[in-house]
């Protein structure tokens, strides 16, 4: 007996809800210059830095929460700029011109 079977036992007269799944469009706004992908080594260790966002605060910490778990990486929200650890410039640029975002490398 599984566990469906056991929870029809238990309520006879329940009826599951159908759940339709939506596409989730994007909450975080757009803007039309470019966010600016950095790299640079801080005490030896190789950084990617995005700045120049000009929308909510609020969206920008969710787009680093974001980035960092897609990545698997560390990094950081301090001062209207993304911290990530390590040099994944390639990876966010593809990420963030996904998601509809201009996006401009500086340096390297």
């Amino acid at each position: 007996m599984d566990l469906q079977d056991q929870l029809k036992n238990l309520f006879p007269e329940h009826e599951p809800e159908i759940v339709e799944k939506q596409d989730k469009e994007s909450d975080i706004w757009l803007q039309d210059d470019p966010i600016l992908c950095k790299y640079e080594k801080r005490k030896g260790k190789p950084i990617t830095i995005l700045e120049g966002y000009t929308g909510a605060t609020e969206d920008f910490k969710l787009l680093a929460k974001e980035l960092k778990q897609k990545l698997s990486v560390g990094g950081s929200f301090k001062d209207d700029k993304i911290i990530i650890q390590g040099d994944h410039r390639d990876k966010i640029m593809a990420m963030l011109k996904e998601k509809g975002f201009n996006v401009k490398r500086v340096g390297g």
